[in-house]
Order: C-alpha cells, then sequence, then structure tokens
C-alpha cells in the first residue's frame, strides 16, 4: 500500500494549490481526481465562464465600435466558436495544473476516493479498487449546482450552469432563476449575444449580499441593455413538456406563467460531499458542511477538510487561501486563522462588481458611527476615455478610527481594483492614510482615493 505524508482529495482551486504548498513544505503529497484537474473552477467555473464574458464584451465593442471613432461594416458572433474558445482556455488550464504537479512531484492518482478509517483511503477507477494511506488527509471535493424542489434540472430545457456553457445552439429566450454570481454573468453574457433574458431572483433585489446602491446600479444597466428583472418572484413549478419549458411563478402573492426556451438554474451550490465515506468513518457533518476548526481539522484527528464543503465563503480564492493555511499549521508553521470578513467578491458582468467588508447598511446595523463616500466614474478621466462612465466606487469609514469597514465598486474593470480595499483593511490602514497615498492619473484606480476623499469632505473632482 503506497504510503503519503499528504492525500487531498479533489483537484480544484482548493486541492490543486494545497497540494503544492504541501510539495513545497517538504511533504510526499499525493492528488485524488476523478474528472480533469483544476476542479469546477478550471474547467466549469471561474476560467471558462470569463473566457464567454470576454467574447460578449468584444461583441459588445464591435456594437458601439462607432463611439469610438471606428467604422466596422460587418460583424456577426459564432456560438459554436465563442463556446470552443472557452473550452479551449479550459482545457490550457488544466494542462498547466498536470505540469504544476508534475513539476512539485506530486503524485496523480484518478478515480473516485473514498475516505477509511486509520487514516487510508480507496480509490476506485475502472471498477479496480486500490488502498492508500497517509499521515494526513484533506478533504476538497467542492460542490454542485444546487436543485430546488420546484425546479429540477433535466440538462436538457432546465439546466445548470455547468451546461449553460457549453449549449449547441444558442437559446432566443432565457430565464434565469438566481441573481448571485452565476445568474449575473450568464444574464449578462446571453443577453450581450442577443438572447432575450429574464432574470428571476426570490429576494427584493438583485445581488442581494451586495451593497444595496451597487444593486440599484446593476438593476438600471441590466434594464438598459434590455434584461427584464422580476424580483420578490419565486419559481414554484415549471413544465417542458411542449416546444417552449414553462416556469410557474409566484410574485406579490399571484401566480404567472413565463415561457423560454431554455430554464437556466442559479439558485447557490451543493456539496459535494455524498458517497465519499463521511458517515462510514464518522466526520461530523452540519448544515450540508463538514465541520472544521480554524485550521480546517475535522473531529477526527488527521483529517482535514477546505474549500466549498467547509462553512466559508464557496470562492475560489477562499478555499485556495484555506488550503495554504492547513498544511502550513501541519508543517507546524505559526499561522493565524484566517479573516473571514476580509474577502474579497467579485462579479464579472459588465458592468463588474467588487466589494469586500462590509455594506453601509451591516455598518449601521452594527452601531458603527460611519463616513460614507462615493465617487462616480462619470467624473474619471479614464473611465471617460475608455467609454466605460457607468459605475461608481463607494467607501465607508469608522467615524471615530478612521477604520476602512467596507468598499463596493461597480464598474469597467473593478475587480482588478478590489485588492487594494482588500490589503488596506489587513494592514489596518485609516481613511486619512488612503487619502494621502498617491494614486496615478489617469487610472480607474484613481476613484478608490476619491471615494475616500468624498468620505472626508476633501474630494477635489466633484
Amino acid at each position: 500500500m503506497a504510503t503519503y505524508d499528504i492525500i487531498i482529495l479533489g483537484s480544484g482551486p482548493g486541492g490543486y494549490v494545497t497540494a503544492i504548498r504541501a510539495s513545497q513544505l517538504g511533504f510526499k503529497t499525493a492528488i485524488i481526481e476523478k474528472e480533469s484537474l483544476g476542479g469546477v473552477c478550471l474547467n466549469w467555473g471561474c476560467i471558462p465562464t470569463k473566457a464567454l464574458l470576454k467574447s460578449a464584451q468584444v461583441f459588445e465593442y464591435l456594437k458601439h465600435a462607432e463611439d469610438y471613432g471606428l467604422s466596422v461594416k460587418e460583424y456577426d458572433k459564432n456560438f459554436d466558436a465563442v463556446v470552443n474558445r472557452s473550452r479551449s482556455v479550459a482545457s490550457g488550464m488544466s494542462k498547466g495544473v498536470q505540469f504544476l504537479m508534475k513539476k512539485n512531484k506530486i503524485d496523480v492518482i484518478k478515480g473516485h476516493g473514498k475516505l477509511l478509517a486509520n487514516k487510508k483511503i480507496s480509490v476506485t477507477q475502472k471498477n479496480k479498487i486500490t488502498e492508500y494511506e497517509a499521515k494526513n488527509i484533506i478533504i476538497a471535493t467542492g460542490a454542485r449546482s444546487r436543485e430546488l424542489p420546484g425546479l429540477p434540472q433535466d440538462g436538457k430545457k432546465v439546466i445548470g450552469y455547468r451546461e449553460a456553457m457549453t449549449l449547441s445552439k444558442q437559446p432566443k429566450k432565457l430565464i434565469v432563476v438566481g441573481s448571485g454570481a452565476i445568474g449575473i454573468e450568464f444574464a449578462y453574457f446571453y443577453n450581450t449575444m442577443g438572447t432575450e433574458v429574464t432574470l428571476i431572483e426570490y429576494q427584493d433585489r438583485i445581488v442581494p449580499i451586495e451593497d444595496e446602491e451597487i444593486s440599484k446600479q446593476l438593476e438600471r444597466s441590466f434594464k438598459n441593455s434590455g434584461i427584464k428583472i422580476l424580483t420578490n418572484a419565486e419559481v414554484i413549478s415549471v413544465n417542458s413538456k411542449g416546444k417552449e419549458v414553462k416556469a410557474t411563478l409566484k410574485k406579490d402573492g399571484k401566480e404567472e406563467i413565463i415561457s423560454a426556451d431554455i430554464i437556466l438554474s442559479a439558485v447557490g451550490i451543493k456539496t459535494n460531499i455524498e458517497n465519499i465515506g463521511l458517515e462510514d468513518i464518522g466526520i461530523a457533518v452540519d448544515h450540508d458542511k463538514i465541520m472544521v476548526n480554524d485550521f480546517y481539522q475535522t473531529n477526527l484527528p488527521g483529517y482535514y477538510a477546505i474549500g466549498d464543503v467547509t462553512s466559508g465563503q464557496a470562492l475560489a480564492h477562499v478555499a485556495s487561501a484555506e488550503g495554504i493555511l492547513c498544511v502550513e499549521k501541519i508543517a507546524g508553521q505559526n499561522v493565524e486563522p484566517l479573516d473571514y470578513d476580509n474577502v474579497p467578491g467579485c462579479t464579472y458582468c459588465s458592468p463588474e462588481i467588487a466589494s469586500v467588508g462590509l455594506t453601509e447598511t451591516q455598518a449601521k446595523e452594527k452601531g458603527y458611527n460611519i463616513k460614507v463616500g462615493k465617487f462616480p466614474f462619470s467624473a474619471s478621466g479614464k473611465a471617460q476615455t475608455s467609454g466605460s462612465s457607468e459605475g461608481f466606487v463607494k467607501v465607508i469609514f469608522d467615524a471615530k478610527y478612521g477604520e476602512w469597514l467596507g468598499c463596493h465598486m461597480i464598474g469597467a474593470g473593478v475587480t482588478d481594483m478590489i485588492a487594494e480595499a482588500v490589503l488596506g483593511r489587513k494592514l489596518e490602514t485609516t481613511g486619512n492614510e488612503v487619502l494621502k497615498t498617491i494614486h496615478p492619473h489617469p487610472t480607474m484606480s484613481e476613484a478608490v482615493m476619491e471615494a475616500v476623499a468624498d468620505a472626508y469632505d476633501e474630494v477635489i473632482h466633484l
């Protein structure tokens, strides 16, 4: 029986990053994967969706070429080619992970892994079962699209994110249920490509975890681009027997039926914790999540869990950070627990959304006396020259100590700007320090400094 220091079950951005860090720390490491290296993120999530969204953005540029003084007489989209480019990018990234495994001398074990007692794990591949053992086993099996009772997925007319990425034919009409990051990104992509999109959200506003002003701005932008938005709405049943699929909605106490070629269910995720042996060996689970301590140890010594299967935010960068922290703790390093209040969230529609920390409402509810600043991109030189003046940066500070409580952005390229706020908060910077830090001109990033200046009544360009 092959023996390792660390075996990781799952090779997504949690698993493969953990494996690399473990190898760097001198551990003999193996990783088990039943599909493609890179998991959902590289193959069916973060990476291929961004490729689709880039195609949509380029298509949008072509539509508005005249705004830039350019004349493009003929242009069209090739939906198959757009999908193929996305798959090609994903494939290239997965091969990149294969290279990293070889470079770091990590054994890749193909097959379905199942946890056994005494820190062992069995792997089934083509009806052959092989057992391995390790001093430490890390569970990183991730999650999949969640199904609601009234919205069962058939993979054809009612689909999840996976099918939405590889449709053989572009739908004329699409209903997207759920306005988290996945639903928003696909609503933007398909609408830009020419599909008639209806977006349904159970709560009273879209992107409900974001600051309320961000939700309002995105709703305006989406409505201007032709997306129909229904909030306070719930899909209670679907009928996919005819040519179209019909969804029965309950909105404001009334029922109505809307139809489309396809319904995309984007109502959250379900953890992949079934059939991996948790119950057999007694690993504690609560509300669909594996219970862990601050350093990802389960209730059984030697068994750990990271990423979407635990209670932290279900984000690729969180899974990676958890995995690195987990193996550094196993290696005996002096590490601090992750600060889950300082995790950035990004949505890659157009305009993009990026945020970290408390919303204005949350800050008030926690009893802070706050200073709030806002700077619109319409007053930004870089935004104006690039033709992307939609959106704003909003900052929230504690009035007493100057602590940066939250930062919320909507606009072009803001997902590349949010790290300034994450780092600033990590270093416990104050509003005055941000204000006195020179930002380059002309850049979109100046809007952060200007928003802070607005909070402290020192704004120049408003």
